[in-house]
């Protein structure tokens, strides 16, 4: 089949600017703690949870996720987009959050993993969904963590890379090997 970039090159890449901009714009919304407009960059009937939808439910949601009134910032790295059609979208966009609580300033690196869609002419999110590569306090080395089981702690080890099928098959892969070396070895 036939993709956009294909068929229609100047579509695809404006589809793709316009979303990157999403993510940046998300993480200045956020940042600014407007919620208005961070709400606006999702389609007007999203999911927020099993039970609610809609934007004001999801400035609410957000409202009382932020509550403790402290600072953060997001900064967008890594973006990936698939334009699946002139309408569909999907994408992984790295991100690098610091979190002021109270006395403690954590580092966070993110990975969303987002569905997009284009609606009234304009690509807009319809899910985002927070991958925690980890956080801690910025003095503190990552891969000596114990588990954040995010989003109940914002410190600890995240379920990246672990949750990423790429990832276990690299995993069980190297200790297959590892494993036939050190049978290898014993037979010796």
């Amino acid at each position: 089949m036939t993709g956009l970039r294909d068929t229609d090159p100047l579509a695809w890449l404006l589809a793709c600017e316009e979303i990157r901009q999403l993510a940046s714009r998300y993480a200045v919304s956020l940042n600014h703690r407007d919620l208005d407009a961070l709400s606006q960059l999702f389609v007007p009937d999203v999911r927020i949870g099993a039970e609610l939808t809609g934007r004001a439910a999801l400035r609410d949601n957000m409202a009382a996720q932020l509550a403790d009134g402290h600072r953060t910032i997001l900064q967008v790295t890594n973006q990936v987009i698939d334009i699946i059609d002139a309408d569909h979208a999907s994408g992984i966009v790295g991100t690098r959050g610091e979190i002021e609580r109270g006395a403690e300033w954590v580092i966070q690196v993110i990975e969303y993993h987002d569905t997009y869609e284009r609606r009234d002419g304009h690509w807009l999110f319809v899910r985002r969904r927070h991958h925690l590569w980890y956080g801690a306090d910025m003095l503190t080395r990552p891969n000596v963590l114990p588990d954040a089981n995010w989003p109940q702690s914002q410190t600890g080890k995240g379920a990246l890379p672990e949750i990423m099928p790429s990832w276990r098959a690299w995993t069980d892969a190297r200790d297959s090997i590892s494993r036939r070396v050190e049978q290898a070895q014993q037979q010796q």
